[in-house]
């Protein structure tokens, strides 16, 4: 029987989604099934999904589709509901579920970095992504954040901290390193090229930086402060562990973890 499944975003071709997916149903032994990446641009995943055929079984979403998701779902999951967005469609009787993936996937990821707990940390960005960072983060016992944004903070991620009981400040990047503090943590959510600039702000010992970002690595903030002495962990194990999830959900098998990491480390080196 065939069955479909896909990601989908704004951009959407550097997606490795479909190298996760495929090879979990290579190493499942998963007959007749598909992943596809689709562009689709804000304000139009209502009709992309309403135009999808009954053998579609699963999307992975990503930016700028998360609150889109979720708003057109008949059932969420509550993290997806906590954080207002969900990367993560799949087929129900009633339409749509929604799930948020992305706070396993960023915990998993924030562990495998080094990060055990810490009290502070930035997320650099406020939308749907940098809500699913507080979450994760509020989990790993961090009690103070700093949401670091270019202009204006949105509200729903000021809104959040204070559900999770976190003590959340803000600051623009035109304010300058000296008052973005000196986090255990700081998580970029932002696309490349929009982050801040490093020059001047200086870490704790042992700090851990995580860049959701993993395609044209090094990026040019990763290299930035690779400049300044200190490592960043790249995006590739959130994306990982989250597909991971997403493959449970969309199969109902449990995912083969370490066929799909493989898969991954083969496109990530090609790609370089």
């Amino acid at each position: 029987m065939t069955r479909h499944a896909g990601v989908i975003g704004s951009p959407i071709a550097h997606s490795l989604s479909p190298v996760l997916h495929e090879a979990a149903y290579h190493a499942l032994g998963l007959q007749g099934w598909s992943f596809h990446r689709d562009h689709v641009a804000a304000g139009d995943l209502a009709a992309y999904v309403m135009g999808l055929p009954e053998d579609w079984v699963g999307l992975a979403v990503t930016m700028p589709l998360k609150e889109e998701a979720l708003a057109l779902a008949t059932e969420a999951d509550e993290v997806a509901t906590l954080t207002g967005g969900a990367n993560t469609l799949t087929r129900i009787a009633s339409g749509w579920r929604a799930d948020n993936t992305d706070v396993y996937g960023l915990q998993q990821a924030l562990r495998d970095g080094g990060l055990t707990t810490t009290d502070s940390a930035v997320v650099v960005g406020s939308g749907a992504t940098a809500r699913s960072a507080l979450v994760a983060l509020s989990h790993l016992g961090v009690h103070e954040v700093r949401l670091l944004v270019r202009e204006e903070v949105r509200p729903a991620a000021l809104e959040l901290a204070a559900r999770l009981g976190l003590h959340a400040t803000t600051s623009r990047y035109a304010d300058g390193p000296t008052s973005w503090g000196h986090p255990g943590v700081v998580v970029n959510t932002v696309p490349s090229g929009a982050t801040p600039p490093v020059d001047g702000w200086e870490l704790p010992e042992g700090a851990v930086v995580f860049d959701v970002v993993y395609a044209g690595w090094p990026t040019p903030w990763a290299a930035a402060w690779a400049a300044h002495g200190q490592t960043v962990t790249r995006g590739d194990g959130m994306l990982l562990h989250q597909a991971v999830r997403q493959v449970r959900l969309m199969t109902g098998h449990a995912a083969p973890t370490d066929a799909m990491a493989t898969a991954l480390a083969v496109a990530l080196e090609a790609g370089r």
